[in-house]
């Protein structure tokens, strides 16, 4: 017969692998079950609470290849129709940076993203809910804003920063 097993679970907080035990069916773990082991690994992560942290900094995955540098950033419109991107901060590596937005309104109002800045000034498509808008520029070091293109949504607030770096 096998007995209870006791599980160790990673939780990950701020960067901080923290180990917690749990108890199976209210018994502990003992090795004296002939050696019948079969746990399992476990992690969960903790996301954001609210959308008041909706401010923090999201940096670009990067892949070189052969000198240069891709990033690709993903941002979320507010599903509620409220005027803003789920980031307001971007950072990425100088060269293809690509922005993908995704539109979940569930008000049916359209979204896209655009960047501009530093002599870039480029719309991606707009899209209705459901529909992710893309935007790809090729960047140097700077600050740029990105922004949704559909009228009055940038002024209303729908917008953030992008800073490159080398």
């Amino acid at each position: 017969m096998v007995g209870p097993r006791r599980f160790a679970v990673p939780l990950i907080v701020a960067g901080i692998l923290v180990p917690i035990g749990l108890a199976g069916c209210g018994g502990s773990y003992s090795s004296s079950d002939g050696g019948s082991n079969s746990s399992r690994d476990v992690t969960t992560t903790v996301a954001a609470a609210s959308t008041a942290e909706a401010t923090t900094t999201a940096v670009a995955t990067t892949t070189a290849a052969a000198g240069a540098s891709s990033a690709t950033v993903n941002l979320v419109a507010d599903p509620n129709g409220l005027m803003m991107f789920d980031i307001t901060t971007l950072t990425a590596k100088a060269g293809t940076v690509t922005i993908s937005m995704k539109n979940p309104s569930t008000s049916g109002m359209p979204h896209g993203i655009a960047v501009q800045g530093n002599g870039v000034d480029k719309d991606g498509p707009t899209v209705q809910p459901g529909g992710t808008s893309t935007v790809t520029v090729t960047l140097k070091p700077g600050t740029y804003t990105y922004y949704c293109p559909v009228a009055g949504h940038e002024a209303a607030g729908m917008k953030g920063t992008l800073t490159v770096t080398a």
